[in-house]
């Protein structure tokens, strides 16, 4: 019998954060303390190095119904660049699990995005997916899904870009409790914004 060679897929989570530990600054964030970093060229060039090798994205129910309000205009806009057109149509259409505990998948069918299913268990979807053939698992900027998976110890890679400002209050990207251990793989420093965006992977 020949030997399965097919290496793991990693589960890489994604997050901007700000100087004092926040992700965002609660349930009706509008990001507008990020935006400058998130839509500079810089961001996106860095961007498109994470999710051109990934073939599942995870995402919460807050990122999905703010991303499909938001995303679908940008795709179409002439007016975008090509980085973000090409990373419009790769969420569009990249295989999408929602962990969600109030949407349902009728809820999911009606977004103009396609291939994207919910699911109620963290912890137990991203083990599957990891077993499943595929490319990398991508976490796009969700903290309770983070959270979860940090427990879990599922998370291979850590992307966090600190933006240089202070929020005061909101959702803490990183749980309380847990003791963990990570290698710095990189660091990319973003001139423009004066961000600082920080790769960590599991030693």
């Amino acid at each position: 019998m020949a030997e399965n060679t097919q290496q793991q897929r990693k589960v890489i989570a994604d997050a901007v954060v700000s100087m004092d530990g926040y992700t965002s600054t609660g349930p009706e964030d509008d990001m507008s303390w990020a935006m400058a970093h998130i839509s500079s060229e810089q961001s996106e060039l860095m961007y498109e190095g994470i999710w051109r090798g990934v073939s599942t994205a995870v995402l919460g129910r807050v990122n999905w119904e703010g991303f499909t309000s938001v995303w679908p205009g940008l795709t179409s806009d002439p007016s975008s660049s090509a980085r973000t057109r090409d990373l419009g149509n790769w969420l569009a259409t990249v295989e999408k699990v929602v962990f969600s505990t109030t949407l349902q998948q009728t809820d999911l069918d009606k977004a103009e995005w396609t291939n994207a299913r919910i699911s109620r268990d963290p912890e137990a979807q991203v083990r599957a997916l990891k077993a499943a053939p595929g490319r990398d698992i991508l976490v796009i900027n969700s903290a309770s899904i983070i959270k979860a998976l940090l427990k879990a110890d599922l998370i291979d890679e850590l992307h966090m870009t600190v933006i240089p400002a202070t929020l005061g209050a909101g959702v803490r990207l990183l749980p309380d409790g847990l003791a963990s251990t990570w290698r710095l793989s990189h660091t990319t420093t973003i001139p423009t914004t004066g961000a600082v965006a920080l790769c960590y992977r599991r030693p």
